[in-house]
This record gives structure tokens, sequence and C-alpha cells, in this order.
């Protein structure tokens, strides 16, 4: 029975272009092996790679002399590798990156038939290539899933939690839930993302657009609500499912992605930050109630200085003031005459409020 859904599935779930958009033939002189009708490149290599499931898929390796990434391409629905190499090419310029694309098994020159197995398999193999024979390292690699590529994209990522980054375009809830808009998951339903990228623990990007008509904007945001670690999505307003690249939003918000998980752990926070300001009429953000508690604890002492009539508050705040002149290497010292009441009081004011303002992260959020 399982065999059979999962048959019914793939009649829905994949349309290879037929015929593929292009040819492998080798090179007579070299022995390497082409993507005809494309030229050769130098810093591109085409490879064939065994599948643990028997078949055998075409990988297309494009290599940036100044990368520090490298983009592990799933492209999505009714393209190939041929459809894809320009775009390919591009993205590696445009993103300083090493790309890796490759064609699910069925689809291109990849033998075999599409399944939703078939593809978790042909994403291994595309991501062990890149380990043995390119010496990427998992931290170094940010997997990118187009559409139906997001399905094999949060199956690997789910599994991988030294990854960089990952990529969500155009994704998908589930297989199921782009024809019906059901609540749960079912054990014949492919690609249940929806319960997968909880499993995610690398920054995530999602881009989508909002006029998408065969994959709702929906998905996306409810996948980014899902999301562990999030990063700014991207809602490109009148986008459909298969022109996100020519916004000119696309590529400079993907730049600016790559170029925040590129840094350290602790230069990434602020990418954080910036994302907590996107968040902030969720409450649930943990962010959010630290810094609120943060806030509550410095009301207490405002309500001392307000009562200048009691000599005990009076001392309370010169001892207060005397702190704080301290720590920001104020030059002058707390006045200990009760003369100076008044010019004490107001000081204290002034200067809680600046260090509630300079130790208080919510107030530097909302700034």
């Amino acid at each position: 029975m399982g065999g059979v859904t999962s048959s019914m599935a793939a009649k829905f779930a994949f349309f290879p272009p037929n015929p593929p958009s292009y040819k492998l033939i080798t090179d007579d002189l070299t022995g390497l092996l082409l993507l005809s009708p494309f030229p050769h490149r130098e810093n591109v290599e085409i490879l064939k790679l065994p599948t643990r499931r028997g078949t055998e898929i075409v990988g297309v390796y494009v290599r940036h002399p100044m990368a520090t990434s490298t983009l592990l391409y799933s492209h999505g629905n009714a393209a190939d590798l041929g459809q894809m190499y320009e775009l390919f090419v591009e993205l590696s310029i445009h993103l300083r990156v090493n790309l890796f694309g490759y064609d699910y098994s069925g689809y291109g020159q990849s033998t075999g038939k599409p399944s939703e197995q078939n593809t978790y398999a042909d994403i291994e193999a595309a991501y062990k290539c890149l380990e043995e024979s390119y010496g990427a390292k998992q931290e170094d690699i940010i997997l990118y899933g187009q559409s139906v590529g997001s399905g094999p994209t949060l199956d690997l990522a789910a599994r991988l939690p030294q990854l960089r980054a990952v990529v969500l375009h155009s994704p998908i809830l589930s297989g199921l839930r782009v024809m019906y808009p059901v609540r749960r998951s079912y054990w014949f339903d492919i690609y249940k993302n929806i319960d997968k990228i909880p499993l995610v623990n690398c920054p995530v990007l999602i881009i989508h657009g909002t006029s998408d008509e065969v994959v709702d904007c929906s998905h996306g945001k409810q996948l980014w609500e899902l999301c562990k670690e999030k990063y700014e999505p991207l809602w490109l307003k009148g986008g459909n499912h298969c022109d996100l690249e020519l916004f000119p939003e696309y590529i400079r918000h993907l730049k600016k992605f790559i170029s925040t998980v590129e840094k350290s752990p602790s230069q990434r926070f602020s990418f954080r930050r910036s994302t907590d300001q996107f968040e902030q009429p969720r409450k649930s953000t943990d962010v959010f109630e630290v810094s609120r508690k943060s806030t509550d604890r410095r009301e207490k002492p405002r309500q001392s200085t307000d009562r200048p009539e009691k000599m005990k508050s009076l001392s309370n705040n010169v001892d207060k003031l005397e702190k704080l002149r301290m720590s920001f290497d104020h030059k002058e010292r707390s006045r200990r005459s009760v003369d100076y009441h008044e010019k004490s009081r107001k000081s204290v004011d002034h200067q809680l409020e600046k260090a509630r303002k300079s130790v208080d992260r919510l107030d530097r959020i909302r700034t």
C-alpha cells in the first residue's frame, strides 16, 4: 500500500522536463564531461555521482576563487541542470560562493525515477561529494532548496547540526498541503517540512513571492514561524513561483544573509537583533521577555529617587550616584553635603536614566 501511495504522490509531485534540456558529452582530448550546449568553463566541473539507492545523478560544481562558503542547491520542479546552469554561474559570481547543483533521479540525464526517497539519497550523494572531493566542511555549507527542493534540503539540514545556514526559496509545508489545507500530517504525505524545520539548528532565510499561485506565500510564512534561528525573511511583493530571481531585492538580500552567516557566532548576534526587531509584535520572543525583566528590575531605584523628603532615601541616592559615576568614569565625585540636596537629586535622576538606557537591552532594540 505504501509503495502505491508513494507512486501516486510522485505523479503529482514531480515534473521532469521531457526531453531534458541538455546532453552529456565527453571531450575527446581531455576526457572531461561537458554539459551540451554550454561551452566549457575552467571553473565548472560536470560529474556523475552514484547514490545509495542505485541511481546515478549528474552534478555541476562551480568554483569561485574567493569563496568561503559552498551553496548546495536543490532546484525546483519542472527544471533540470540545463535550465539552471546560467543561474548557477551568476549566483556563484555575485554571492562569491562555490555552488554545487544536481539533478534528481529521473531528471535531466540522471538515471532512475523521481521519488521522495530518491531525492533524499540524491542530496546525500551531492553532500558526500562536497566533503570527499572538494574538502568542504559541514560548517561551511549552505543548503539552498527551491520549491520541491525544500524537501530534500530540510531532510538533510535536520540531520546536520553544524551547518552554516539554510535558504528556502518558495518552500512547501508538505506535498499534501500544497493541494489541501490539512491541519495534521498524514503517513502518506510527502516532504513533511512542517515537522522537520523545528529540528534545524542553523540560521534560516525564507524567500517567497506574495503572488505565488503554485505554493501560497502562507507556506513560507508558517515555516518561518517554526524556525529555531530566524533570519529576516524576504516576502517579494508581486513575486510568483518562478520569477523571484528577477527582483533586485533577491540578490541583495541573499548577499546580506551570506555575509552575516559567514561571520563568527559572536559577530552574528547583530543579525539576531535585527530579527528580534522584526518580531516585536510577537510576545513569545525570548529576548523580549528577558529585556522586560531587566526593565522591571530597574523601575525600583527610580521609585526611591522620587522621595527626596526622606533623609534615608537621599543617602541611598547619593550612594547610587557615586557607583554610577565610577562605572562611567565621570570626573565628579559624589557630594556629601545635604545642602546640595536638590542638585544631587537632579543628577541622580539624570544618571539613572542614562545608565538604564545604556544597559537596558530592550531600550537599545526599540531605539
